[in-house]
């Protein structure tokens, strides 16, 4: 291959996938934030709503996981992933014409088990495909940038389209980018197995999950990110309501979030890729973890405008430099027939710390209001030593 020729195929790839990430992120943005204020205006109670979303947080914990497995053991990501988005298509709009509570249950959970494992497996594909044999083709952070912004621009543009037409429309729509979705999944690479592993003659096996649970720089890599990311939930689950009682309106508290989800792309797009061409992954997971313990600090005191809006930017560190970060690693530390089973169990480990944290925020909170947030700053410090060890092992496996 010339060195034209594997240009054109880094930008065709690299394009691919950021209509891939463009449009399954967008179908999350216009419906999202609307889901549960459509339950309600199908006739489920509010305890049955958080019910059924408890419910779907369960089945999308369990579903990742399998589907990595489903599409490692068959070889087959982008089929897994096709598959999967277009289901979670139908499923989208199977809500419209859904009333009440058990049918919607059943919708629901189904739609939930389609709609998880398509961030882990495009994850695992664009991962793999941005850094291939030793070096990289193009950055992923721009990649995952175009879907942090494309969540943005759905979430603000299915508010002003439900404002009109209901909230039915949102699930519309996103049925409709989903459907685009699969049909993008079809154009990315996928992973090749035998040209990666260098095996002559390659058997279809695949290498139990027990290899991801003895390697430790992957279990520390889970556990930091599990720490780390974990003591986001304070702020998802009680930040609007601390704002709130602090007197600042509804609609300033949706401009303060919309400027960390901004500093959230710019770290994607360019701060991050800038900064780990500089630093080492684990330099910047400290420089990820001194962030939240400052931003939660913050947070723990009578909040002003101002101050909120000083400290919002850091999500571009405490998530998007973290995240960054543990993909660099998590490429090299795992192996390729395991990319989908890897990038799930790592998502599991992140999703299931976030809901047990959550939990225990509203017994904090309950106990303490704001200051409950010292205690996620707390244990952002507290992943200090968890780096440190994730730093030695990975210099011991690799001196």
């Amino acid at each position: 291959m010339t060195e034209s020729t594997g240009r054109r195929r880094r930008s065709a790839d690299l394009f691919s996938f950021i209509v891939l990430f463009a449009a399954l992120y967008v179908a999350f943005g216009v419906a999202s934030p609307f889901l549960p204020a459509f339950l309600s205006s199908r006739g489920v109670r509010p305890e049955q709503i958080g019910f059924l979303l408890f419910l779907g947080a369960i089945v999308r914990l369990a579903s990742g996981p399998i589907a990595g497995r489903i599409a490692d053991r068959l070889h087959a990501l982008r089929r897994v992933l096709t598959i999967c988005t277009a289901a979670a298509a139908v499923l989208a709009s199977a809500f419209i014409p859904a009333y009440g509570f058990f049918p919607l249950l059943l919708i629901g959970l189904l739609h939930a088990a389609m709609l998880a494992p398509t961030t882990t497996l495009a994850d695992a594909l664009a991962l793999r495909s941005a850094s291939k044999n030793g070096s990289t083709r193009f950055e992923y952070g721009w990649v995952r940038g175009v879907g942090s912004a494309a969540f943005l621009l759905g979430a603000i543009g299915s508010g002003q389209v439900v404002n009109v037409l209901g909230f039915g429309s949102a699930l519309a729509a996103q049925a409709l980018f989903l459907a685009g979705a699969a049909c993008a999944a079809l154009l990315v690479p996928e992973i090749r197995v035998l040209r990666e592993s260098g095996v002559g003659d390659y058997e279809p096996t695949l290498p139990s999950l027990s290899v991801l649970l003895r390697n430790r720089p992957f279990r520390r890599l889970v556990l930091v990110a599990a720490i780390i990311l974990g003591s986001h939930a304070m702020h998802d689950a009680f930040a609007m309501i601390v704002w709130n009682a602090a007197g600042i309106s509804p609609a300033v508290g949706g401009m303060l979030w919309s400027l960390s989800v901004a500093a959230e792309i710019l770290v994607f797009f360019f701060v991050g890729p800038w900064l780990l061409r500089r630093i080492t992954p684990e330099m910047a997971m400290v420089i990820a973890a001194l962030a939240a313990m400052l931003r939660w600090t913050v947070m723990s005191q009578t909040p002003t405008i101002l101050v909120l809006a000083s400290v919002q930017p850091l999500h571009g560190l405490t998530f998007a430099l973290l995240h960054l970060a543990c993909m660099r690693i998590l490429v090299i530390i795992t192996p390729v027939e395991l990319a989908a089973t890897a990038q799930a169990v790592y998502a599991f480990g992140i999703g299931a710390t976030s809901a047990m944290l959550t939990l225990a925020s509203g017994f904090l909170y309950a106990g303490l209001g704001s200051a409950s947030f010292l205690v996620m700053a707390g244990l952002a410090l507290a992943s200090l030593p968890a780096i440190w060890a994730l730093s030695r092992s990975l210099h011991e496996a690799w001196p």
